[in-house]
């Protein structure tokens, strides 16, 4: 049986019925657009930064696979174990290797897309490893056993009440808590025992360096460092794609990366990992999981440049206003549009049509991947491999036919005014007008301009053409 698309347009209608959360969030995600823009006018180097940016990662994709020969090189000698999974299920694995290796019964981790990507946490569930998420939003997430609704936070389509009513059921807080700092140190006092018993840590990875075999973590909780540090084994995973050539290229990320995404001028934690502890081990997990393949793609290899900010995002007015969890994947917004199809072009083929391709994704990305023509690339390429629903097909089929033959385009423009000025309501909108769900049909006007052009252009020369008939 065929995977169904994600209906994205179904789910969106329901986050949009509950008004409370569409307010929330569309107001919060604003506000860090907001502040991205003031964080943008601060800095005179700005767009130079972004430039930058952009040319150090085109390079570093274009030269791949030596520099991650050369980070694996200095990592080893840094004593760090360097693995390659080339997708999820052999990242997953390697992940329990590691673990059972050292009879480790219980992991502690901070924010990493790339284990949400490979579905990390039900793999270990079932080989009875307990997996706690240590950020809080991806606490909250775990709990409610939610996928992440946005890249940096993961929660921000819940209410305090939300909050209150999860940590009730789980920890035994107050349901009609109000206080997001009450909230937060009952997350805090259920985390810290955790933390200190855990048999081993997990974080990802927002940049590592070939040039020094080390790697970088950017948090705002101090979660990472907890997880790294306390247990004796540290594993990182990280994506092929999020390698730099050298350590004076981070700084222009580090730069960019909290500006763009909460419109702060730095992460609290900048934390750079170059080897274990003493008595301690580190892993290093790469991962390609689609990488290379989408490398190879003409039209949408950019997307690889991504440092995954969340600016589009916080920008898109339809992601604002359709929420996270609509997009049915664990990337979700523009970027999520973009990069999901690459993953299962069925399953995620309604994403692309999620965007009204204003360009304002693409005009606040850090690293100017060009957002919105891939994601009018990607519509060509699923009405080129048939993922176009049936409907939706013949429609434009018939529209298509429709404006290749201007006398009867002409006719049928006649008609739609007769009926928009003629027929009741209820045969204009109803389940054959999708259009007309959240909007008003326009007007019926009383002449068209083809009509007023026909009445009111000049007399054809001798020997000029009169073009007027083959034009729609």
């Amino acid at each position: 049986m065929k995977e169904k698309p994600i209906n994205h347009a179904g789910a969106a209608a329901t986050f949009i019925a509950d008004k409370p959360h569409l307010d929330f969030h569309d107001a919060r995600l604003w506000d860090m657009r907001q502040k991205r823009d003031a964080q943008m006018h601060v800095l005179p180097e700005w767009q130079d930064l972004r430039s930058r940016a952009s040319a150090i990662k085109e390079h570093a994709l274009a030269n791949l696979a030596d520099y991650l020969e050369e980070f694996e090189r200095n990592a080893k000698r840094n004593g760090i174990h360097v693995h390659w999974a080339a997708d999820g299920t052999e990242h997953n694995r390697i992940v329990a290797e590691i673990l059972a290796a050292r009879g480790a019964r219980t992991l502690i981790k901070s924010k990493s897309m790339v284990t949400e990507e490979c579905d990390l946490r039900p793999y270990l569930a079932a080989r009875g490893v307990t997996v706690t998420e240590t950020d809080l939003g991806e606490r909250i997430q775990q709990l409610d056993d939610q996928l992440p609704s946005h890249i940096v936070v993961p929660s921000v389509h819940k209410l305090t009440e939300d909050v209150a009513r999860i940590f009730a059921r789980h920890y035994g807080t107050d349901p009609d808590a109000d206080d997001p700092h009450q909230l937060a140190e009952a997350q805090r006092l259920a985390a810290r025992p955790v933390i200190l018993h855990a048999d081993a840590g997990m974080t990802g990875g927002n940049f590592f360096v070939a040039e020094t075999g080390t790697f970088v973590v950017c948090t705002n909780e101090g979660n990472a460092d907890l997880s790294a540090t306390v247990p004796g084994v540290h594993i990182a995973t990280i994506g092929i794609e999020r390698v730099v050539p050298r350590m004076a290229d981070l700084g222009v990320f580090i730069r960019l990366l909290s500006r763009s995404a909460l419109g702060s001028p730095i992460t609290q934690y900048t934390s750079h990992f170059r080897g274990p502890q003493d008595g301690g081990e580190m892993h290093v997990i790469l991962v390609d999981n689609g990488r290379s393949a989408r490398l190879g793609m003409d039209d949408f290899w950019t997307s690889l440049k991504c440092i995954r900010c969340g600016a589009c995002m916080n920008t898109c007015p339809v992601y604002r206003r359709s929420g996270g969890l609509s997009y049915g994947a664990v990337y979700s917004g523009p970027i999520g549009a973009i990069i999901d199809p690459t993953f299962n072009e069925r399953k995620y083929s309604t994403l692309p049509y999620a965007s009204t391709l204003n360009g304002s994704c693409t005009n606040v990305c850090p690293v100017k991947i060009n957002i919105h023509e891939q994601l009018f690339k990607w519509r060509q390429v699923l009405v080129e491999h048939h993922q176009m629903p049936f409907v939706k097909r013949e429609i434009m089929h018939m529209a298509g036919k429709l404006m290749g033959q201007p006398k009867l385009y002409r006719a049928a423009i006649a008609g739609t005014e007769t009926a928009l000025g003629t027929l009741p309501r209820f045969a204009l909108y109803n389940w054959l007008n999708p259009w007309g769900k959240n909007r008003e049909l326009p007007e019926p006007v009383k002449e068209t301009f083809h009509s007023w052009y026909r009445r009111n252009r000049p007399a054809a020369k001798p020997g000029q053409t009169d073009n007027a008939e083959n034009t729609p």
